[in-house]
């Protein structure tokens, strides 16, 4: 019994490490979230916004725990869930968030961890460990209606804006609204944090459930703390390639398209955070920025790089899922949570170590590995 329980302990402690790990990726996979736009614009200088946002994501994570409850316990049955099925799904969720931040694509990290844990549950119980009724209600129907809600809003926002500016000067008119972008991507970053760190917080707690399953659901003070610190330490570690493609490749902004795009946005992450709905922060400012991009005729709009979101998007939670199911055939094995563990760390670290790496150039292997001896340099031509 004391064996079973110090293996328990054990996996417990993996499952806290690799969710906060995770959590960490979603806060420099989703940086771009609150800061692409006034980057971008030049309203905040990049390092700048980068601290600004993640001490406000840090605020943020504090302000409800709606969110946290609804993929506690809103989700998978949670009677059903084991410390292997979370581990797994915690797994099959850093490894898609790192891979979509490898090409740059704004994923939903909320949706590659639903999808991780999703597809870990069906692969130990079966189907009908899922709460069918309150992911589509609470997950799949908001996070559809989230990203057309800001494209609405940013639009008509942009609208009443070009309304009262048409016959201001231009450079005074872009002057204002870069001060009112500290403002509006400030409520991003907090909302955000609102909206995201929660997730993590809700796996713990399931964690903990799953542990002791007569305790009552609660969220110590200690997992509030240390999932809005992860987050906001990778808010500060950035999300390059994925501001990029927000900021720059879907379409350019200006200053007040930005103030639209993120007032949009911050809005609908407040609203949906108070009613537990675990909405996705990529999704819903990718949204607005396409709809304050498209009120003006001199922003054109990258259509093919849209099209590449919205297919990383729809395949974000099967993707996600056949990892967790995967890991979670695995940590079934014999030692097999030192080997899921393993593997997590071993997959971040080569997707972080060839970053940079353009899949047709083999001199980069090459490059790569000369410095360590592992490949021999060619004899000089005599």
């Amino acid at each position: 019994m004391g064996g079973k329980g110090v293996t328990m302990d054990l996996t417990l402690v993996t499952v806290v490490i690799l969710a906060l790990f995770f959590d960490f990726t979603n806060g420099f996979h989703d940086t771009a979230n609150a800061i692409a736009t006034s980057v971008a614009t030049k309203a905040v200088p990049p390092k700048v916004a980068v601290a600004g946002a993640a001490v406000l994501n840090f605020l943020g994570a504090f302000l409800s725990l709606n969110v946290a409850a609804t993929i506690a316990k809103g989700i998978v049955d949670s009677g059903a869930i084991t410390l292997h099925i979370i581990l797994a799904g915690i797994v099959g969720a850093i490894v898609w968030n790192l891979i979509s931040w490898r090409f740059g694509l704004p994923t939903s990290s909320s949706h590659a961890l639903i999808g991780g844990v999703a597809g870990a549950a069906i692969s130990a119980s079966g189907f009908g460990v899922i709460q069918w009724g309150g992911l589509r209600e609470k997950v799949l129907v908001p996070s559809f209606v989230s990203p057309i809600a800001g494209l609405i809003i940013a639009g008509l926002l942009m609208f009443i804006i070009y309304q009262l500016i048409k016959k201001r000067s231009p450079e005074k008119v872009d002057n204002v609204f870069k001060k009112l972008q500290i403002v509006s991507g400030g409520l991003v970053a907090f909302t955000h944090g609102t909206n995201d760190a929660q997730k993590t917080m809700g796996i713990i707690a399931l964690a903990l459930i799953a542990t002791h399953p007569s305790a009552q659901f609660h969220i110590p003070l200690w997992v509030i703390v240390s999932s809005a610190l992860a987050m906001a330490a990778g808010t500060y570690a950035g999300g390059w390639r994925i501001i990029h493609t927000l900021g720059h490749r879907v379409v350019k902004l200006k200053p007040a398209q930005g103030f639209a795009a993120e007032t949009s946005t911050a809005a609908i992450l407040w609203f949906t955070a108070h009613l537990g709905f675990p909405v996705s922060t990529t999704h819903t400012i990718s949204g607005s920025i396409l709809g304050a991009g498209t009120a003006h005729r001199h922003s054109p709009v990258q259509w093919g790089v849209v099209r590449s979101i919205l297919l990383a998007w729809f395949i974000t939670i099967p993707c996600a899922a056949l990892v967790g199911a995967f890991m979670d055939v695995v940590s079934n094995l014999p030692g097999g949570i030192p080997v899921v563990f393993s593997l997590a760390v071993v997959i971040s670290g080569m997707i972080f170590v060839t970053r940079n790496w353009k899949w047709e150039s083999l001199a980069q292997v090459k490059a790569r590995l000369s410095p360590l001896g592992l490949v021999r340099r060619a004899a000089p031509k005599l």
